[in-house]
C-alpha cells in the first residue's frame, strides 16, 4: 500500500474519533479514542498491520520529535514544578515501576493466552 493511502487510513481513524468525541456527553480525548479504534480495527483484522506498516515505522523512528512540545511545556512551567518537586518526584518514582509491572504482566498474560490458543489448534 502506498504511503498516501496509509496516511489516509490514519487520518480517517482520527477524524472518526473526533466525531465520536463530539457525540459523547463527557469530555474524553479524541487521541485515546483513536488509539482504541485503531486497536479494535487491528484486533478484528479489519485493518492489517501491513496497511499501515511504512507510516507507523516512520512515526516510531521519529518519535523523539513528537516529545518536543511536551518538553517545552515542562520548561515553561518549571518554576511551578520546582515548587512542587517533592510530590512530583514521589508520584513519578511510584507510578513508573507500577506502569512497568502492569505492562509486563499484561504482555505475559497475552503470551500465555496466545500459546494456549495455538496448543488448542494443534490438538
Amino acid at each position: 500500500m502506498n504511503i498516501m493511502a496509509e496516511i489516509a487510513i490514519l487520518c480517517g481513524v482520527c477524524l472518526v474519533s473526533e466525531g465520536i468525541t463530539a457525540l459523547i456527553p463527557v469530555a474524553f480525548p479524541a487521541s485515546v479514542i483513536a488509539l482504541l479504534l485503531l486497536g479494535l480495527l487491528l484486533f478484528t483484522k479489519i485493518l492489517k498491520p501491513e496497511h499501515i506498516q511504512r507510516l507507523s515505522g516512520f512515526l516510531v523512528a521519529n518519535m523523539a520529535f513528537f516529545f518536543l512540545p511536551s518538553c517545552v511545556g515542562v520548561m515553561e512551567h518549571a518554576p511551578i514544578i520546582l515548587r512542587q518537586l517533592a510530590p512530583f518526584l514521589l508520584i513519578s518514582f511510584l507510578t513508573t515501576p507500577l506502569i512497568y509491572f502492569v505492562t509486563a504482566w499484561s504482555v505475559q498474560l497475552l503470551i500465555r493466552r496466545s500459546k494456549g490458543k495455538e496448543a488448542r489448534k494443534h490438538a
